[in-house]
């Protein structure tokens, strides 16, 4: 129960939430809104201004219509400024990468790859289709778009860092145009990533850049939100 002190009664609620989330696992769902303002002797308002800070907090996610649930803590975290291939971002957190190698197939280039590659004439385009793991578990779906001049003799293992293949090809990527897109539930890659249908995904597309400014790669990496968290430092122009 809630002990009398002078804060205000939503941050000792907190305190005691935060307390009983420590014995919870994660996505587990939490008492309703009924239950637990009767178990604090709160009321429901106080009750859902604490659960909105903790939601801020990142420690729960409410779901309309559903239930709080207790939030999957991320095992990985990055600046969006610094650019990493997914292997590394693995690596970096002391976990094993590995690769399902899904396809790679020859399509022909459309105009929309033409002007994506700066490359007028270009006629076809390889696209590499993979699920990139951590100590075993699924958490990126990865689709690779290369031009296909750019490969030459060199070929592309099943398991190799497409930044690593792009190197030995004599293309040294120095940076990446990235949009992210926030989207809920997929049904293909969804699966692939064994998510639930709560468990929400981060589209990165990004478009690579060699250091003479020439667009080398383009990607499409959906990331599970429960295990990947971005952020970006911004400074003031002075």
């Amino acid at each position: 129960m809630i002990k009398a002190d002078h804060r205000p009664l939503y941050l000792q609620v907190i305190d005691k939430l935060k307390a009983d989330i420590e014995s919870f696992e994660e996505g587990q769902k939490l008492p309703s809104e009924f239950e637990l303002s009767k178990q604090l002797g709160v009321s429901r308002a106080t009750l859902r201004e604490a659960l909105r800070l903790l939601e801020e907090d990142g420690l729960v996610v409410r779901r309309h219509g559903v239930g709080t649930f207790v939030h999957s803590k991320p095992l990985f975290s990055a600046g969006i400024e610094e650019l990493h291939s997914v292997t590394d971002m693995i690596a970096n957190a002391h976990m094993k990468p590995g690769t399902i190698f899904l396809s790679s197939s020859l399509h022909e280039a459309s105009e929309e790859d033409r002007s994506r590659f700066n490359r007028p004439y270009m006629d076809a385009v390889m696209n590499i289709e993979r699920v990139r793991t951590a100590d075993g578990m699924p958490v990126v779906y990865c689709m690779d778009i290369i031009p296909k001049e750019l490969l030459g003799n060199h070929s592309i293992h099943e398991t190799k860092s497409i930044f690593r293949f792009l190197q030995e090809a004599g293309k040294w990527i120095d940076y990446a145009i990235t949009y992210i897109e926030p989207i809920g539930y997929h049904e293909h890659i969804s699966e692939l990533l064994e998510c639930n249908a709560e468990t929400s995904l981060l589209l990165l597309k990004q478009t690579h850049y060699d250091v003479n400014d020439e667009p080398v790669l383009y990607s499409l990496n959906y990331f599970r939100a429960d295990k990947f968290k971005f952020h970006v430092v911004r400074r003031r122009d002075m």
